[in-house]
């Protein structure tokens, strides 16, 4: 007999589990598990140690969350799908990174460890570096009509209705830079749930009366391309069905992605348009170098493939994938975030801050100093949905803000939220160099409110006319 629960113990309903479902229960939720059982078995996989002469379960060791039988563990590495898996062929290690010329190992100092003079010599070098800085930032809430009747839907609550705002800036920002349209591919960086690839492919949906043939055979193509390092997908995917329209997820780290290996920008070879609504910290820089350096640097650095003279259509596929490259980029528009989790390596305004007398030290700590400038906003706000720094719908985690008594009575609470913004700022100054550099015109916005968001900023490019 197995002893499953005390019916005293449970309610009338809960006294057995239900049928074909696991009997143990489950203490914490106070109902019986609910995963399907093996034939003539009372215990799930997970619960297979109550059955008697059944192996020990151990902790997988590829993923701590999950157990496994002891005499199955060769077999269950092999099918574990934390276990490691090719890499795809757009898979190129550390190709974002940066250059690794700099201090291998940065010793990260705390700002608690700094004496007073070096606070005020670190304030002194940040006012010289921001002296005639050309990057303020502009008010610019916009919208977008194709968001109005969720932004009016009364069953979104308040948290749905600050996304919805900031999808809604971030559309209005690309059509008024004339970037929302067809005939491109659109790359949104740190997808998550992919909410703004769903809403930029709603504004430019095929209205119902062009869905006849004669008219479908002339709409330009539409590439919606989400790049995103874990693994989950959503509901919202499966919503991209529509004349001309191609869906694609990449799961890998924007550090390590090629854009002249992903196959579906090299087959048409449409214009490129980088978003993305949450950027934490260094993910804007390795999209920066995504979009606008990968190409160059395997084009600088590989010798042209050679042209075959094509004998087959197999031939011809061949020639056609040895040379190929993605389109032109045609612009971004990403929201910042959480500068104190910016990294030197990957930065792309190092130049920027050697050439104002500024070390990969000073950078750390700016980088640190940063979140002064909504840490004091925190404490008024109490916590606006417990991180304000988060621009995704899905939890992030964050560093903590660095709150001393040293640092509390160095500087007054405004004091230190204007040396946060300024270091922000000189961070952003080194993007929009970097953009000048690759020939792109770049800009700094406040796409939404401070009520809807702390980290209200948004890095938007086309290239400059000069350029062009």
């Amino acid at each position: 007999m197995h002893h499953i629960a005390s019916p005293a113990s449970l309610s009338s309903n809960m006294a057995t589990p239900l049928p074909g479902r696991c009997g143990f229960f489950v203490e914490k939720k106070k109902r019986f598990c609910k995963m399907i059982v093996g034939k003539g078995k009372v215990f799930c996989g997970e619960h297979a140690t109550m059955e008697e002469g059944s192996s020990r379960r151990i902790v997988c060791p590829l993923d701590p969350k999950h157990t496994v039988s002891e005499d199955k563990l060769h077999k269950h590495l092999k099918k574990c799908n934390s276990r490691q898996k090719p890499h795809p062929v757009y898979y190129v290690e550390n190709i974002n990174s940066g250059s690794a010329d700099g201090p291998e190992s940065l010793q990260q100092v705390s700002l608690s460890e700094r004496s007073r003079s070096q606070l005020q010599s670190l304030l002194d070098k940040l006012k010289s570096a921001a002296e005639g800085l050309q990057c303020d930032v502009e008010d610019s809430v916009l919208s977008h009509p194709v968001l109005q009747e969720e932004l009016n839907d009364p069953k979104n609550g308040d948290s749905a209705h600050k996304h919805l705002k900031q999808q809604s800036s971030i559309l209005g920002h690309l059509e008024a830079l004339g970037l929302l349209a067809r005939g491109r591919c659109f790359l949104e960086f740190g997808a998550g749930r992919g909410k703004l690839s769903h809403w930029i492919h709603e504004a430019l949906k095929t209205p119902d009366h062009l869905k006849t043939p004669e008219h479908l055979k002339t709409l330009d193509d539409l590439q919606l391309l989400l790049v995103e390092r874990c693994t989950t997908r959503f509901k919202v995917d499966g919503k991209h069905q529509d004349a001309g329209v191609q869906f694609e997820r990449l799961q890998v780290d924007i550090q390590h992605l090629d854009l002249s290996k992903v196959p579906l920008l090299t087959q048409k070879k449409l214009p490129l348009v980088g978003v993305g609504k949450h950027l934490c910290g260094a993910a804007t820089d390795l999209a920066l170098r995504c979009l606008l350096e990968t190409p160059r640097l395997r084009e600088g650095t590989e010798p042209p493939p050679k042209r075959l003279k094509p004998s087959g259509p197999s031939d011809l596929e061949s020639a056609d994938d040895t040379g190929s490259s993605p389109g032109p980029v045609l612009g971004l528009a990403v929201a910042l975030c959480c500068h104190h989790r910016c990294e030197w390596r990957h930065y792309v305004g190092q130049q920027f801050f050697l050439q104002r007398g500024l070390n990969a030290e000073d950078f750390s700590a700016f980088c640190r100093m940063s979140s002064w400038a909504t840490c004091g906003l925190r404490t008024k706000q109490h916590h606006l949905s417990q991180d304000p720094t988060n621009q995704r719908e899905d939890e992030e985690e964050h560093e903590p803000v660095e709150e001393t008594d040293v640092v509390n009575g160095f500087l007054s609470p405004d004091e230190r939220q204007r040396v946060g913004r300024l270091c922000k700022r000189l961070i952003d100054g080194g993007r929009l160099h970097f953009l000048k550099t690759r020939g792109f015109a770049g800009k700094l916005s406040r796409y939404v409110g401070s009520q809807v968001t702390l980290e209200n900023v948004l890095l938007s490019a086309v290239p400059s006319p000069s350029s062009t």
